[in-house]
C-alpha cells in the first residue's frame, strides 16, 4: 500500500493538512514515511531509555531521506509481575502488541518500520507484527544490563530471587539481601544474563532481522545509540531495494537462529516465540525442530543463570556474529539468507573475530556436548515438555521422583519457603497453562526457592506453565497437553512416582493405564471465572506446543 495512498494527488488534500497539523512540511510529507514503534515507558528498566534510542533511530531515517513518525506500544516487565496475578497478563500481551502495531502501522500506511522492543513480549510481538505487515523494517534493541557487584562478586536479578531461598535457610540476612537488591540492577536495560529477553534480542539478529550488534551491546554503552542510527539509516536503504523481512526470516534463517539458541544456552521461552514469529511468516515450526537442533549443536557460552558470564562477556568476546562464526565450523548454517545488512550472513561473517575462547567456546570444548534446550515426551507429556539441559546439574539429568502435586504457583512457593519439601521430590504446578492459568505464569520464583535453599541437586519441578529464562535447575515446562485440557499432568496424584530421563528425551508418569483410565473418569475441570483480556486469551490461545498463539 505505502504512504502515497495517504498523500498523493489533490483528493488526499485533506490528510496532507492533518500531516501539516502536526507540523511537517511539504518536503517531509513527499519522503517515505518510516514508522517508529517505540515502547518506552516509565516502568521497565529494559525500557526506560528507549526515547533516546528513539531520537537515534529518527536522527538515522533523517539522515537518510525517509519522515519518521514515532508511536508506542505497551510491555510488562516480567521480573515485577512474577509471582502474582500480574504474571498472567504478560503472554498475552505478546498477542496485543502484535495487533495494536498492525493497527497502527496498516492504518497510517507506512512505507517502512524501525522496531525498538527490549524484555520478554515486547520482542516476540515486535517481531510478530514486521512478519505479519512485511514492510521493510529493521529491529533494534535497547541492549542488555550491566551486571552488578556486591563485595567483589558479579550479582545480577536471580541472585536476588535466589537470596529469598538463601535466607529462608539461613544461608544470608536480610540485611545482605537489602543489599543485593541495591546493586543486582545498576543500569537501565534487559537484564543482564542469558534470560527471555536478551535471548529473543540475540535471535533477532540471528534471525537477520537486527543489525550486528543488536543482542549485546549494553544498553548503556553509546555504541547502542550509534546502532540506532544506523539502524534508522539502514532501513533506508533495504526500503530502495525492496528488501522485506520474509525475505530475510525464511525458513533456513529460522533454523539458523535456532542453532545460536542452543549454542547460547537460550531462556526455553524460545520455543513459544519462535514458533509463533514463524508461524506469522507461513512458516511451521515444531518442538522436533528443536530437539534435531539440540542434538547437533554443543553449548558453547555458558551465561547466567547456568554459568558465571553475562551479557557485556558475550559482547566483548564478540558477540552473536562471533558465535555463529564458530558454528559455520559445524557446516550447518545457512550462509545465503539475507540479513538486515543488505548482505547475506555469509558476507557479514566473513571477517568476524572470536576474542574470548571462554566466553564462545570451540566446537571441541563445550560446555555441553548437546544444546540448551531439551525436548521431552512420554506419558506424563505426550505432545512434548522444554527443559533447558544446560541448567541441569548432572546428577538431576536422570531422576525417579515422588510427586508433590499443586494447583498453582503460590501453593507451591509456601510448601518450598516453608520446608515441607524435601529430597527426592519432584514438585508438580498445574492449571497454570495457556488456558488453564490462563496465561501461562513463569515460575521464577519457585525455582529460585529450591536453589536458594540448596535443594537444585535434589528437587525437580515440572509444571504446564512456564520458566522465566533465569530459571536454572530440573525445571520442565510447557507439559503438554495441560491440565486444564485433560492432560496426563492433571491427573498425576501425591505420591506418584515421576521419571525423568533428559539424555533420552523422556518424562514419564509410573502409573498403570487402568488406574490412569478410572481417574481420567472421575476428573473434571476446574472452573474459573474470566472477564477481560484472560477470559479471550483462555478462549482463543492454543497450546504450549504450539507457541501459545491465538488459534486462526
Amino acid at each position: 500500500m505505502g504512504s502515497d495512498s495517504t498523500k498523493k494527488s489533490f483528493e488526499k488534500a485533506p490528510h496532507r493538512s492533518l500531516m501539516k497539523a502536526n507540523g511537517f512540511t511539504d518536503e517531509e510529507i513527499a519522503r517515505p514515511f518510516v514508522g517508529i514503534v517505540n515502547s518506552a515507558n516509565e516502568i521497565i528498566p529494559g525500557h526506560i531509555h528507549l526515547n533516546q534510542i528513539a531520537q537515534a533511530a529518527k536522527d538515522g531515517v533523517r539522515m537518510a531521506g525517509g519522515t519518521p513518525m514515532e508511536f508506542s506500544v505497551i510491555g510488562i516487565c516480567d521480573g515485577i509481575a512474577m509471582n502474582h496475578a500480574g504474571m498472567r497478563y504478560s503472554l498475552p500481551s505478546r498477542e496485543i502488541i502484535a495487533d495494536s502495531i498492525e493497527l497502527v502501522a496498516m492504518g497510517h500506511a507506512f512505507d517502512a518500520m524501525v522496531f525498538i522492543p527490549n524484555c520478554d513480549k515486547v520482542v516476540p510481538g515486535m517481531l510478530m507484527a514486521a512478519l505479519r505487515l512485511n514492510i521493510p523494517c529493521v529491529v533494534i534493541s535497547g541492549g542488555p544490563m550491566l551486571a552488578g557487584n556486591l563485595h567483589g562478586k558479579t550479582v545480577d536479578l536471580i541472585s536476588v530471587f535466589e537470596g529469598i531461598g538463601q535466607l529462608r535457610a539461613g544461608k544470608i540476612t536480610e540485611d545482605y539481601l537489602h543489599q543485593l537488591e541495591g546493586c543486582a540492577c545498576p543500569t537501565s536495560g534487559s537484564c543482564s544474563g542469558m534470560f527471555t529477553a536478551n535471548s529473543m534480542n540475540c535471535l533477532t539478529e540471528a534471525l537477520g532481522l537486527g543489525l550486528p550488534g543488536n543482542g549485546t551491546v549494553p544498553a548503556v554503552f553509546s555504541e547502542r545509540i550509534r546502532l540506532a542510527k544506523h539502524a534508522g539509516m539502514q532501513v533506508m536503504e533495504l526500503l530502495e531495494k525492496d528488501i522485506r523481512p520474509r525475505d530475510i526470516a525464511t525458513r533456513s534463517a529460522f533454523i539458523n537462529a535456532i542453532a545460536v539458541d542452543m549454542a547460547l544456552g537460550c531462556s526455553t521461552n524460545t520455543v513459544l516465540h519462535v514458533p509463533a514469529v514463524a508461524y506469522e511468516a507461513g512458516i511451521e515450526l515444531d518442538l522436533d525442530d528443536f530437539d534435531r537442533m539440540g542434538k547437533k549443536v554443543p553449548h558453547l557460552c555458558n551465561l547466567s543463570p547456568a554459568g558465571p558470564h553475562h551479557l557485556e562477556d558475550l559482547y566483548r568476546a564478540g558477540g552473536i556474529q562471533s558465535v555463529m562464526k564458530r558454528l559455520e565450523g559445524l557446516g550447518i548454517l545457512d550462509g545465503g539468507v539475507m540479513t538486515a545488512t543488505a548482505q547475506t550472513l555469509k558476507e557479514n561473517l566473513a571477517h568476524v573475530e572470536i576474542y574470548d575462547r571462554e566466553v564462545i567456546r570451540d566446537l571441541d570444548r563445550p560446555y555441553h556436548a548437546e544444546g540448551g534446550i531439551a525436548i521431552l515426551r512420554g506419558t506424563l507429556a505426550p505432545d512434548g515438555a522444554v527443559v533447558k539441559q544446560s541448567g541441569v546439574l548432572p546428577e538431576m539429568m536422570q531422576r525417579q521422583a515422588t510427586a508433590r502435586v499443586f494447583d498453582s504457583e503460590e501453593d507451591a512457593t509456601e510448601a518450598i519457603l516453608s520446608g515441607r519439601i524435601v529430597k527426592g521430590d519432584v514438585i508438580i504446578i498445574r492449571y497454570e497453562g495457556p488456558k488453564g492459568g490462563p496465561g501461562m505464569r513463569e515460575m521464577l520464583t519457585p525455582t529460585s526457592a529450591i536453589a536458594g535453599m540448596g535443594l537444585d541437586t535434589d528437587v525437580a519441578l515440572i509444571t504446564d506453565g512456564r520458566f522465566s529464562g533465569g530459571t536454572r535447575g530440573a525445571a520442565i515446562g510447557h507439559c503438554s497437553p495441560e491440565a486444564a485440557q485433560g492432560g496426563p499432568i492433571a491427573l498425576v496424584k501425591e505420591g506418584d512416582q515421576i521419571r525423568i530421563d533428559i539424555p533420552a528425551r523422556k518424562l514419564d508418569l509410573l502409573v498403570e493405564e487402568d488406574e490412569l483410565a478410572a481417574r481420567r473418569k472421575a476428573w473434571t475441570a476446574p472452573v474459573k471465572e474470566l472477564t477481560g483480556v484472560l477470559k479471550r486469551y483462555a478462549q482463543m490461545s492454543l497450546s504450549a506446543d504450539k507457541g501459545a498463539r491465538y488459534k486462526d
